[in-house]
């Protein structure tokens, strides 16, 4: 029988650094709501958002991702020469092809690596941070590089109560790679098909192309049905989140080895932060214990939302280098991941 190589990994994986990028056009509650029928108090009072960024001018998806790239790599201290794989989570990229992070390598100079798209809505980020921290115990790469990126407020209809006040932009991106000790517990993640529409587009991509000569020459600014957006419901993710999440989070931490106790930080998905204050109760941590609360002034960064809060907590003091957390990304699919984890060191380039 032909003996065919078996890859030989690392088992001690860790976030070495990380790195942010948020847009510089800041949008007040009350900006939206020159458009939006609604109010600054109605706002914050059921979602906990005050402002969001958008991104304007030359910023784009490709540029936001490829800057908070390169402040990970900056803050890691690896050779980028020793990345092999860059995983680019995110659901506003423009294209389905070409998929974008083989474009991300080519500008942060390391073109030729193994380079991929994942798509997991919000919780992308998670499964990202599981996907790479299991290419490295398997061997398949030494290096990954994870960037999470969202130009949310491009696919958005600024008319609609249900989303046109949560979403925001942003790119957060993490160097994952060995490390003495472990500091990625194993993955816990998910999925309900059956609710999936609760989160969607307004149309699907073939539907869109056959709309193409009806819709030449209208404004995506003033028209949103000229484009696709995001549509959601509420109450219906709200009820999934309440009944899915804290079974989530329960077994993400007995799987790590890590008790309730040992908790440093909680950084849940910035999505809401009503959502967040019940995980916070119904999981039992003591109110001393730092929640994240980007959400505030980032607003709903889907798959950028997690690795942004986490910066901003390091560059805030509000969580430290080497504390373990608990993360869990939720939301489109619908579908939750999460894991235990060590916060890498504070960037050395912050966002803001």
């Amino acid at each position: 029988m032909v003996s065919i190589a078996v890859n030989k990994g690392r088992e001690n994986v860790a976030m070495l650094g990380i790195g942010a990028y948020r847009p510089t056009r800041l949008v007040s509650n009350d900006e939206v709501c020159e458009v939006l029928d609604s109010t600054d108090q109605w706002i914050f009072e059921r979602s906990g958002i005050r402002n969001r960024r958008w991104i304007s001018g030359d910023e784009t998806v490709r540029t936001i991702a490829v800057a908070a790239a390169e402040r990970a790599i900056a803050s890691s201290g690896i050779d980028r020469a020793e990345i092999g794989t860059v995983i680019l989570a995110t659901g506003t990229w423009p294209y389905k092809t070409p998929h974008g992070a083989p474009s991300i390598a080519y500008d942060l100079g390391i073109n030729g690596v193994a380079a991929f798209d994942l798509e997991s809505g919000c919780g992308g980020f998670c499964y990202g941070l599981g996907v790479g921290a299991d290419l490295i115990r398997a061997g398949s790469a030494k290096y990954v590089l994870l960037i999470g990126v969202e130009t949310m407020s491009v696919g958005m209809d600024p008319h609609d109560r249900g989303t046109a006040f949560i979403f925001g932009d942003g790119a957060g991106a993490v160097v994952i790679g060995p490390s003495e000790e472990n500091g990625i517990s194993p993955t816990v993640w998910g999925s309900d098909g059956e609710n999936a529409l609760a989160i969607s587009q307004n149309y699907d991509i073939l539907a869109y192309e056959d709309r193409a000569e009806e819709l030449q020459g209208t404004d995506p600014a003033t028209d949103p049905v000229g484009r696709m957006v995001i549509r959601m419901e509420g109450p219906r993710v709200f009820r999934w989140a309440a009944v899915t999440l804290p079974r989530a989070l329960s077994t993400a931490l007995e799987v790590s080895g890590v008790s309730k106790d040992e908790l440093e930080v909680f950084i849940p998905h910035q999505a809401n932060a009503r959502i967040n204050e019940l995980m916070k109760k119904n999981l039992g941590l003591a109110d001393e214990i730092p929640m994240a609360n980007d959400v505030e002034n980032t607003g709903n960064t889907s798959a950028a939302s997690i690795p942004l809060a986490i910066e901003e907590m390091l560059v805030t003091g509000k969580a430290k280098g080497g504390q373990t957390a608990l993360l869990l990304g939720f939301g489109a699919g619908l579908s939750y991941a999460g894991q235990v984890v060590t916060l890498p060191p504070a960037p050395k380039e912050p966002s803001f």
